[in-house]
C-alpha cells in the first residue's frame, strides 16, 4: 500500500477548504445575479440589460474561444446560435422580465428548478429514465412552482414573474441537455464565449429598438456591469475549474445555494420581505432537488 506523498496530502488538505469555500463564493455571485437584475431591469428594460450581460460576458470569455478556435468550424455555428438563444438570450431575458414585477428572491428560487427540468426534458425528448425517485422529486418542484406563483409579497401577485422564472429554468434544463449531446468534448468555457457571443448578436436588433430613451443612472450600469462581468463571465470560469477538479455532479451542488443567497442579498440590501409562501416555495424545490440527485 502506497503513502501518498507531501504534495498529494497538502494538495488534498487544500482541497478540503478551498472546494467549499469556492462553491459559497459562486453561490453567492450567482445569488446576487438576481439582485443586480432587480436594481438594473426597470432602469433598462429586458433586452438592453440582456445584451449588456451577454456582450460583457462574452468578452470575458473570448481568450478561451480564441485559444480553441480551430475547433468551432463555420459549419458549427448555427447550432451555437441555437443554443444561446435556448439557454442565454431568451432565459437571460425572462428573468430580467421577472425582476421588473417581482422580489428578485422570486427569480432565484423558480431558478433551482434547472435540475429538475433538466431531467425532464431527456425524458420527454432524449428517451432517458427517470425512477420512482426522481418522478417524486419533479412533483415536489411543481408543487414549489404553484406556491411560489399563488404567493403575494407586499401585497403584490408575483404568479406572472414565477411562472417567468420557471419557463426560463425550463429552457436551461432544454440548453443543458443540447449541450451535452452535440457539444460534448468541446473546451467549456470557449462553448460558453461562443453561445453568449451569438446570443449578443441575436439579441442586439431588440436591444436597439427598445434602448431607454432617458439617460440610465450610474447604479443600474454598475449593477449590469457586474451582472455581465462578474454573474456570467467570471463565474462561469470559476465553475469550470470546480468541474475541472472536482466533477460535474459535485460542482452542481451550488444549485443548493443560489437561491438562499438570492433570497438573503434581496433582503439585505433591497429590504424585500421573505413570506412564507417563498419559504414554503423554497423547501420544495430544493427538497426537490436533493432527492432527485440522491442527497441527503
Amino acid at each position: 500500500m502506497s503513502v501518498p506523498s507531501a504534495a498529494v496530502q497538502t494538495a488534498r488538505a487544500e482541497a478540503a477548504w478551498l472546494t467549499p469555500l469556492e462553491l459559497a463564493v459562486l453561490g453567492a455571485i450567482w445569488g446576487a445575479s438576481f439582485l443586480f437584475m432587480r436594481l438594473a431591469a426597470p432602469a433598462f428594460g429586458p433586452a438592453p440589460l440582456v445584451e449588456v450581460r451577454l456582450a460583457l460576458g462574452a468578452i470575458v470569455l473570448l481568450p478561451f474561444l480564441w485559444r480553441a478556435r480551430d475547433r468551432f468550424p463555420l459549419r458549427r455555428w448555427p447550432l451555437l446560435a441555437l443554443i444561446g438563444a435556448i439557454n442565454s438570450a431568451v432565459p437571460f431575458m425572462l428573468f430580467a422580465w421577472a425582476a421588473q414585477r417581482a422580489p428578485a428572491g422570486i427569480g432565484a428560487i423558480a431558478n433551482a428548478m434547472t435540475v429538475l427540468f433538466t431531467a425532464l426534458v431527456g425524458v420527454l425528448f432524449f428517451g432517458e429514465r427517470i425512477g420512482t425517485r426522481r418522478s417524486i422529486a419533479l412533483v415536489a418542484g411543481f408543487a414549489g412552482v404553484v406556491v411560489l406563483a399563488s404567493g403575494k409579497v407586499a401585497g403584490m401577485s408575483v404568479g406572472a414573474a414565477a411562472l417567468a422564472g420557471a419557463m426560463a429554468s425550463l429552457l436551461y434544463g432544454l440548453g443543458i441537455n443540447l449541450v451535452r449531446r452535440h457539444l460534448t468534448g468541446l473546451p467549456a468555457a470557449a462553448v460558453a464565449s461562443a453561445t453568449l457571443g451569438v446570443s449578443a448578436l441575436l439579441t442586439l436588433p431588440l436591444a436597439l429598438a427598445t434602448w431607454p430613451s432617458q439617460p440610465v443612472g450610474l447604479v443600474p450600469w454598475l449593477a449590469a456591469g457586474m451582472l455581465g462581468v462578474l454573474c456570467t463571465g467570471i463565474a462561469f470560469v470559476m465553475y469550470y475549474r470546480l468541474i475541472a477538479r472536482i466533477g460535474a455532479s459535485r460542482a452542481s451542488t451550488v444549485t443548493y445555494l443560489v437561491p438562499l443567497f438570492g433570497v438573503a442579498w434581496a433582503w439585505w440590501l433591497l429590504g424585500e420581505a421573505v413570506t412564507w409562501s417563498m419559504a414554503l416555495a423554497g423547501a420544495l424545490i430544493l427538497g426537490s432537488v436533493a432527492l432527485s440527485q440522491g442527497r441527503r
